[in-house]
């Protein structure tokens, strides 16, 4: 199991790598964004994506995740966590792109102006009960 170091550390970063996995298992790395949601011992991170995207019609099919500090490439600088992911709607979601919005300023509203002229919805997945 991971040392709790090593859980501090990924919290502290800037980019997570979410592992997904395919139906014959196959995991897929994305490197993402991510938000630690207040008050709950950082047991639960925020990202948001396309709804269309790969890993959200994974996390729709199969809650199972795996979550590594990263660079913005993707290459992995720390211990794997096993968790749970699903996509959230309502409050959540709001709390969630504000704390996302907070911790990407600005990049993230740059971003978002790109996204008004796209007919691609976005989704907010809370991954859960990060093990470690």
């Amino acid at each position: 199991m991971p040392h709790a170091d090593e859980r501090s550390s990924l919290m502290a970063g800037r980019y997570l790598s979410l592992e997904s996995f395919r139906r014959s298992g196959v995991g897929v790395r994305t490197p993402i964004w991510f938000a630690v949601a207040p008050g709950d011992g950082a047991r639960t991170l925020y990202v948001y994506s396309t709804a269309d995207s790969g890993k959200a019609k994974r996390i729709r099919r199969e809650g199972r995740v795996r979550i590594a500090a990263c660079d913005m490439r993707g290459a992995i600088s720390g211990a794997w966590f096993e968790a749970r992911a699903a996509v959230v709607d309502g409050a959540e979601a709001d709390l969630a792109m504000r704390l996302l919005d907070r911790k990407y300023w600005p990049w993230k509203q740059m971003l978002g102006l790109f996204a008004r002229f796209s007919s691609r919805g976005r989704v907010v997945i809370a991954i859960r009960d990060v093990a470690g």
